[in-house]
């Protein structure tokens, strides 16, 4: 090596340095993404061990109806041809006053090491319609023996015990199938609902379901008021939906929740003719959750990585320079991916024994690991619990984030601002033009 060359690395030493661990922090990303593609794996094995248990089981579950579908003609004369024309119509009516009462029975199934939440439920429905009788036009032929009732149910296999429809104090069989499948694709049918013609008064109707589900329960409410009272042993629920409950209560032993629902908060009427609703957008209902979601935590962690380990690498760099210690780039590289098994820890463990003894198990191997190590390089002991501390605050504001999802922008805000003002203060005195001639302050 020349002279003139050795005389420019020397000058520029902490450049040249600053550049190379650049350099092996972006290399780092490999192994980083590697990490994180695991995630994704881990996390789609989970969805398909819940498609499993859910097929076998039942689905998400959402109860609509019932609907009563009323065929009928109308005459009209083509002045034209001077013929009469008949058209078929078919008229929608729905409950004037809709009660249902749930009550989930919720379990945890297992696929090796995955979970879903399940539930048995018992759904209790009644109400009554408003008598449809005038709102047929003068001269319409209405075909009361092909009325039928229509209760949607999105996933049929949940079924586990015949329902009964009981109309007007007739009870009356459910047929699979759904006749109106452009507004309810699954569901059961109900005929033979009308023996004679029709009267004036209310009509009342009631049904019980036992129904199987997985993870979440949904209810459509098509009457002009809907009240829906869901109770459940269960104590992490997640309302969601169109509307939230009017009235809850959720303890260590499980929630009540109430919901009162009026025609004039939906985006539907209560009868029609012919055309076809959008139902579903007014589903409500409950989430049942799992205390903490393995794959989306352990995602959220990693984002974090990379300002883990430049901090990291800083303090070996400052340490580096004030004390005049060599640390060889493979040095910086064990260290580095020391930070990245943590979250290869972190995925594994908490997938056994849960999201919170996981983290600390696996930050304090990881702290203890590094901080061995770096008293190798540092031959002092102040350095190395020094760098000990820095790194068990940095795993502990982690948590912290992790922990606070609605602030976490904030916290992390306020957290780099520290650690670039602690950064400037400690380096205020360090004239960086000298170091490179063998001088320091």
């Amino acid at each position: 090596m020349t002279e003139k060359k050795q005389n420019f690395l020397e000058r520029n030493a902490v450049v040249i340095k600053i550049a190379a661990i650049a350099f092996l922090i972006l290399l780092l990303l490999i192994p980083m993404a590697m990490v994180r593609s695991l995630v994704m794996e881990r996390r789609g094995r989970q969805i398909e061990a819940t498609k499993e248990i859910t097929s076998k089981w039942g689905n998400e579950q959402c109860v609509t109806g019932p609907i009563l579908t009323i065929p009928f003609k109308t005459y009209n004369v083509d002045k034209e041809t001077n013929k009469t024309v008949v058209s078929e119509h078919l008229a929608y009516f729905l409950p004037e006053k809709l009660r249902i009462n749930g009550m989930l029975n919720p379990s945890v199934r297992r696929r090796g090491i995955f979970k879903v939440a399940v539930y048995s439920s018992t759904i209790e429905v009644e109400g009554y319609f408003k008598s449809p009788v005038t709102d047929f036009s003068d001269g319409a032929d209405i075909d009361l023996k092909g009325a039928y009732i229509t209760v949607g149910i999105s996933d049929l296999r949940g079924i586990k015990e015949s329902v009964s429809f009981n109309w007007e104090g007739i009870p009356l069989n459910c047929e699979p199938g759904s006749r109106i499948i452009q507004m309810i694709k699954s569901g059961v049918t109900v005929n033979g609902l009308f023996s004679k013609e029709l009267g004036t008064q209310n009509i009342h109707f009631s049904f019980k379901m036992s129904l199987n589900g997985s993870e979440n329960i949904k209810f459509v409410p098509v009457g002009r008021e809907t009240d829906v009272l869901l109770k459940s042993s269960w104590n992490n629920p997640s309302f969601d939906g169109a509307f939230l409950p009017a009235d809850r209560e959720v303890s260590d032993s499980g929630f009540v929740a109430k919901w009162k629902v009026l025609e004039l908060n939906r985006n539907y009427p209560q009868k029609w003719v012919d055309s076809q609703q959008v139902l579903d957008n007014s589903a409500f209902g409950v989430s049942l959750l799992l205390p903490v979601e393995t794959y989306q935590i352990t995602e959220r962690s990693m984002k974090y990585a990379i300002l883990f380990i430049a901090l990291t690498f800083m303090v070996f760099f400052f340490v580096e320079v004030l004390r005049k210690l060599k640390v060889h780039p493979i040095q910086y590289g064990l260290v580095g991916l020391g930070l990245i098994l943590f979250y290869l820890l972190l995925l594994s463990l908490s997938e056994q024994i849960g999201f919170g003894y996981a983290y600390l198990i696996a930050s304090i191997a990881i702290v203890l690991m590094i901080t061995g190590y770096s008293y190798s390089i540092f031959k002092n002991i102040r350095l190395t619990l020094l760098l000990g501390i820095l790194l068990a605050a940095l795993y502990l504001f982690l948590y912290i984030l992790l922990q606070m999802q609605d602030y976490a922008l904030l916290i992390g805000s306020i957290g780099l601002f520290v650690v670039l003002s602690v950064t400037m203060y400690l380096s205020r005195k360090i004239d960086w033009y000298s170091i490179g001639n063998g001088k320091s302050e």
